[in-house]
């Protein structure tokens, strides 16, 4: 999933400085009144602080068609071409569009700008590409585009459209196409045409023979094009641009594609003063936005799991779904604000593995197929998070089948799909997946070389999706698995060692690895161990059940004071020589890594310990040191909406610590007042009329009008609308929501 690059990182402490002074003085600039698109920065995060940043990716709301300016970095003053549609929301362009001035002796299938005066919002972007005086404005539709192209010079201009890796032809109205995605079968088309007439259409000759490429020659200043593209075939492509647009007009198209935007972000609305946290929370929405995208085109879809086009028999179909990162907090967020359509995504994960020859339910589902990335079967969260809310659009009892095969007969090893292997079978019996000696050779031909076992995470994260598992078990009346897998979801008890108070791996004897150290222990990345982040991140990773975590360290105290150890224990090593080792382990406040999705939920564990003021100052000042509206304003990886939904759901001041459970944990709203506008036309307000930076700690709160002392609340509370009101003040309020018959609830515990 992550990208490894390295890249010297800028003093936190400046862009902070910068980020606050700037909201303080600019919150009141301007008279005009903005609406909800205006806020997105598009740009927020597009320069990394160590791994892959963001980009400023135009689109409408979970639509197929993507493009972004291709670039090999932000800070780069040249890009490819004119982009077409982007495949992967981190990939380059399929197809590419290059308009050439006059008439030039060489011509190729790709050139590259020099630019300026570029601008993006989530529904336009237009650039001056000034080396050649070229203008260009474009729009998108859901599978379908405008391009309006002005040259300086009322002369002969042309256009060059190239595919990468596939062919291009010369229709009677324009050029269609096709290219095939990386090693296919998938392949994507496009059919595009002219408003202007060309006077010449010729094929270009491509020196090294890939691809294939055309030029047109236009004898006009002004060309504006208009393209479809599609998953299916060419004449799909074009019946795609012939049922979205039919204008050629770039403003008429962009502002239909604004009232979408502003009518999906408006389905959370925020009061407050500060317009840097607003741009903070609706450019995070935005980028939620932005997957799973919807690939169903006038009833059909290609389906990459069995190469086939279906019908979709009235039910969108989706895909581009990276599970490891997006069910904590993307897939929650769109049951309170858009349950039919994540109804719809979990109908389409079914069907993937109804279509799958092994029946399994995919883990991170592309539109190449389910690419099997990190770890864990976690779609399984999704489905009963769904289902325990009230969510009823999709077919458990076919759910439950494809997830119980996942995590029975598919092996757990890291970025691999292959039926059980003898690690699997091992930790069938003995309840934990085994780990080598740092420098013992590996004996399972199955294991990926680089991503190791990881034999601690994967441990922990079968049990949270065997809890999951179990709940829909119980639901359909499965009893003899529902205790099966309740049991099987204590297994990280069998890693836990109680004098250190970690996860610990043990060997294939039982016998814990040692020597061992917490932060540095198990390679790059921890990965022989662990995945992506060290023991202290995995130390909190049993998000079913924090009440048993409380158990296994001995007291609510002991907890609190290992969670103060782990934003409070220093790196260990210098910063390139920790990030060299734990590259995605950034955004660090000691060994916590905000930058990182496993940690989203610890800061509001304290929540179970009896300190929920604790969690009310980690959130606010996390977001405030992390998340700004700036260029290096993420922490790290924005994975398909991953990390942007924990800004939105923190904001907001609550978070579903465990998806499957349909509760959330109250932290410290951002907004004075917010408005969620539910699903079911009801809407939920969270009103704390004095909050602020410094106003940050909960006095006292009613839910509905009644008294609320508990840092919690449920889906039952707010489902048919209601009001939490908390009065906000500048220190904590250490007694409210602390008493333990007020802790939120966790899972079943077991003797």
């Amino acid at each position: 999933m992550k990208k490894l690059s390295y890249f010297s990182i800028i003093p936190v402490f400046i862009l902070l400085a910068f980020s606050l002074t700037n909201c303080s003085t600019n919150q009141h600039k301007g008279s005009q009144v903005k609406e909800p698109v205006d806020y997105v920065n598009p740009y927020m995060g597009n320069i990394s602080h160590l791994l892959v940043p963001t980009y400023p990716t135009v689109h409408l709301p979970n639509s197929m068609l993507r493009v972004y300016p291709e670039r090999s970095d932000y800070t780069s003053d040249l890009i490819n071409g004119l982009p077409v549609a982007v495949t992967s929301h981190r990939g380059s362009s399929a197809f590419n569009l290059s308009p050439v001035s006059g008439t030039p002796t060489e011509v190729r299938a790709v050139k590259r700008y020099t630019y300026d005066n570029e601008h993006v919002t989530p529904y336009r972007y237009s650039v001056y590409l000034d080396e050649d005086n070229i203008s260009v404005d474009y729009a998108p539709s859901h599978q379908s585009a405008v391009y309006a192209i002005r040259f300086e010079k009322e002369e002969t201009n042309q256009l060059v459209i190239n595919t990468r890796n596939g062919k291009l032809e010369q229709t009677a109205t324009g050029i269609a196409g096709y290219q095939i995605i990386e090693r296919g079968p998938t392949t994507i088309y496009v059919y595009l045409e002219s408003e202007q007439p060309a006077s010449k259409v010729e094929k270009l000759d491509i020196p090294n023979g890939r691809g294939d490429a055309y030029v047109l020659t236009f004898n006009s200043k002004q060309v504006n094009l208009r393209y479809g593209i599609s998953f299916i075939d060419a004449a799909q492509a074009e019946k795609n641009l012939r049922r979205e647009i039919n204008t050629y007009n770039v403003d008429e198209i962009a502002q239909a594609g604004r009232k979408i935007w502003n009518e999906e972000l408006n389905k959370l609305e925020v009061t407050g003063d500060c317009n840097d946290a607003k741009t903070v929370f609706y450019t995070s929405l935005y980028r939620v936005y932005e997957r799973m995208i919807e690939i169903s085109e006038d009833g059909r879809y290609y389906s990459a799991t069995d190469h086939q086009v279906h019908n979709d028999e009235g039910i969108p179909f989706f895909t581009d779904d990276w599970i490891w990162d997006t069910y904590r907090a993307a897939h929650p967020l769109r049951i309170l604000i858009d349950s039919e359509k994540e109804s719809n995504m979990i109908s389409s994960y079914i069907r993937m593995a109804q279509q799958a020859p092994d029946g399994w339910m995919p883990t991170f589902p592309e539109v190449t197929g389910d690419s099997h990335r990190m770890n864990g079967n976690h779609a399984v969260a999704v489905i009963w998070d769904a289902y325990c809310k009230g969510l009823r659009g999709f077919d458990l009892e076919a759910a439950y089948k494809a997830c119980k095969g996942a995590l029975t007969e598919k092996s757990f090893l890291p970025w691999t799909k292959v039926p059980n292997t003898e690690l699997d079978v091992f930790y069938h019996e003995k309840g934990y997946y085994p780990a080598l000696k740092e420098g013992e050779a590996e004996t399972v031909k199955e294991v990926n070389g680089f991503e190791k076992r990881q034999p601690v995470a994967v441990t922990l994260g079968n049990c949270y999706d065997n809890w999951c598992l179990s709940q829909i078990a119980k639901e359909l009346g499965y009893t003899e698995d529902y205790h099966y897998f309740l049991k099987t979801s204590y297994n990280y008890r069998n890693l836990y060692n109680a004098e250190y108070g970690f996860f610990h791996p043990k060997d294939i004897k039982g016998n814990f690895i040692e020597p061992f150290d917490y932060r540095f222990s198990g390679g790059v990345g921890a990965r022989e161990y662990y995945d992506e982040n060290n023991a202290y991140t995995y130390r909190w990773d049993v998000p079913h059940n924090p009440a048993d975590l409380i158990q296994l360290m001995g007291s609510p105290e002991n907890f609190v004071n290992n969670m103060n150890q782990t934003f409070r224990e220093p790196l260990g090593r210098g910063k390139s020589a920790f990030y060299a080792q734990l590259p995605d382990q950034t955004g660090n406040v000691g060994q916590f890594s905000m930058a990182n999705e496993p940690s989203f939920h610890i800061p509001y564990l304290y929540n179970y310990a009896g300190q929920p003021w604790m969690t009310q100052k980690r959130i606010r000042t996390l977001l405030n040191q992390w998340y700004r509206n700036d260029l290096m304003g993420v922490p790290g990886d924005e994975d398909g909406g991953g990390m942007s939904a924990f800004v939105v759901f923190s904001s907001m001041g609550f978070y579903p610590v465990t998806p499957g459970s349909p509760t959330y944990n109250i932290g410290s709203p951002v907004f004075r007042n917010i408005k969620v506008k539910l699903s079911n036309g009801k809407v939920f307000e969270i009103d704390a009329p004095n909050s602020s930076d410094t106003h940050k700690y909960i006095q006292s709160a009613t839910l509905n009008g009644v008294e609320w002392n508990k840092p919690w609340f449920s889906q039952e509370d707010i489902i048919n609308g209601g009001k939490l009101v908390l009065v906000m003040g500048e220190t904590a309020n250490k007694s409210w929501g602390a008493a333990p018959e007020n802790v939120p609830p966790s899972a079943e515990i077991m003797p």
